[in-house]
């Protein structure tokens, strides 16, 4: 497992694509999640957002998340995280999505997650998560699904706990008819206090959908907000 996290790692950091067929962008996101019991979770998200084949556009609103017993086994690879629900081993969620753009009509998104939480030896952690974005656009519907596999684990830096990760997600489009974007991702979670964590991270995203290929390099920074 660790073999082909470092393999996936040098994919996202070292692309072997000509740096001038390339698109750099920075995209921030804010996420605040309130728990509203032990088994309940309400989050409002608002980003900025390119990925799909997609222009550059904001994507705003809300989820509901419902999800199982912690597992006890969870708690050793999920220590120091501020996200509770990834001591939990499945997770499900629905949503709405507004988007706007500027150069198309707004997209009305409905969002379908289900996200497993597996521990793996010392003290790793790895995360699949499914999920379908429906989307009603100018009376067109659309539709897409993607599947994003993570592994991160804790670091132990004096008294702070960062947390690395490396993640896979291919798209499969329903206007393509074929999984059409693959995105490579590597971060850290820095958490800070008890309500903030920051996710700074880095995307590369080769989408096949059109012609020319897209190849976009993205720098994205998460606010995530826990209460």
């Amino acid at each position: 497992m660790t073999r082909h996290c470092w393999l996936i790692l040098a994919l996202v950091i070292f692309p072997v694509v000509p740096t001038n067929a390339q698109t750099f962008q920075f995209l921030p996101e804010v996420d605040t999640h309130f728990s509203m019991n032990s088994h309940v979770r309400v989050y409002f998200q608002a980003k900025e957002t390119r990925e799909g084949g997609d222009p550059t556009q904001a994507e705003i609103g809300p989820s509901v998340e419902f999800y199982l017993k912690p597992l006890i086994r969870l708690h050793g690879a999920t220590e120091f995280d501020l996200d509770q629900a990834k001591k939990r081993v499945l997770v499900w969620a629905i949503g709405y999505r507004y988007v706007p753009s500027p150069s198309s009509p707004t997209t009305n998104r409905l969002r379908l997650d289900s996200t497993s939480h597996l521990p793996m030896k010392a003290k790793i952690l790895v995360s699949d998560r499914n999920r379908f974005d429906l989307d009603w656009q100018n009376g067109k519907f659309t539709w897409r699904y993607r599947n994003k596999l993570s592994v991160e684990r804790t670091l132990t830096i004096h008294s702070y706990h960062p947390r690395p990760y490396v993640a896979v997600e291919p798209f499969y489009q329903s206007q393509c008819n074929k999984w059409s974007t693959t995105a490579l991702y590597a971060g850290f979670l820095f958490p800070i206090g008890k309500h903030v964590q920051f996710d700074p991270y880095y995307e590369h995203q080769n989408n096949t959908g059109k012609t020319p290929n897209q190849l976009l390099n993205q720098l994205g920074l998460i606010l995530n907000l826990y209460f």
